[in-house]
């Protein structure tokens, strides 16, 4: 009887430790579930990831800003291309109001009549007036910048350079930056272009070839190819178009639809060239940013 005990006791303990076993397999079991679901779900980082295309259309001389954002966002952003397609401010407005871009582009503030859509001003711009090198003349005021473009002035002579037709040299119709120096000049409807071209490296181009020619280019596009005179005393810098005291200035516009409403990755580039990390770019670029 008392062998037999003993053998009752020993496997009744035994089979307790096969279910404590039991039991401690289970557990670990389970606690492995959680880690495993945990693994495929996707990261912030992966659902923040940005994709598509942003199309933006418009102003020329807003070329090199676009350059270095688009550059700059595609970096950031490998899955992500921005394209530039430079047709001048008015059809930018046109393409934003159409929805063949999701951004439009001008350099110049939108017109009454021009309407559906909304400005939204990256930075500023000076409208230089550029003179060949070899032109002695290096300031003029507004005035008389007005009276050479209506061709009230036509010898360098009369305005203390060496004697030579002047050459005067502009943009086409629709370009934002002749909108804004004749606006700025009140020479609208009244310029006598020897040339008018359809974008600012072609005005650059032309002064740069002709001793007597005289245009105007944004200031982020003029080079050492030209000389960008002072206006009543008044360099057209950074400095000066920010304060104001350059008279012959305009806005680099972002110009969006008010019916369709734009994707996450143009609204994210809206976002980037608009804030104080795109400055030093918008800077570089030779324009004036305002974040």
């Amino acid at each position: 009887m008392n062998m037999k005990k003993v053998l009752s006791i020993a496997l009744a303990g035994m089979m307790c430790l096969g279910l404590l076993a039991g039991c401690s397999n289970g557990t670990t079991t389970a606690s492995t579930t959680p880690d495993d679901t945990a693994s495929t779900a996707p990261t912030q980082e992966q659902t923040a990831t940005l994709s598509g295309v942003v199309n933006t259309d418009g102003s020329t001389s807003m070329e090199s800003v676009m350059g270095v954002l688009g550059e700059s966002f595609m970096e950031m952003n490998p899955d992500v291309t921005v394209n530039y397609n430079g047709t001048g401010s008015s059809a930018g407005i046109t393409a934003a109001m159409d929805g063949t871009a999701d951004i439009g582009l001008a350099s110049r503030d939108l017109k009454d009549e021009e309407t559906g859509v909304t400005q939204i001003t990256v930075a500023k711009d000076g409208i230089a007036i550029i003179v060949n090198p070899q032109n002695p003349v290096a300031d003029l005021s507004v005035e008389q910048i007005a009276q050479i473009f209506k061709g009230e002035v036509t010898n360098w002579s009369e305005l203390g350079g060496s004697d030579g037709q002047i050459v005067p040299i502009g943009r086409e119709a629709g370009s934002g930056t002749r909108d804004g120096f004749e606006s700025i000049t009140d020479t609208e409807d009244a310029c006598k272009y020897q040339n008018e071209l359809t974008s600012t490296g072609e005005v650059i181009a032309n002064v740069a070839s002709n001793p007597n020619a005289i245009g105007y280019a944004s200031l982020s596009a003029v080079d050492d190819t030209v000389k960008a005179i002072t206006v009543g005393g008044v360099a057209p810098t950074e400095e000066t178009v920010l304060d104001e005291s350059y008279p012959i200035q305009r806005n680099f516009n972002f110009i969006i639809s008010d019916s369709k409403e734009l994707s996450d990755v143009a609204q994210a580039f809206v976002d980037y060239a608009t804030s104080a990390d795109a400055s030093d770019l918008i800077a570089g670029a030779g324009a004036v940013p305002l974040a």
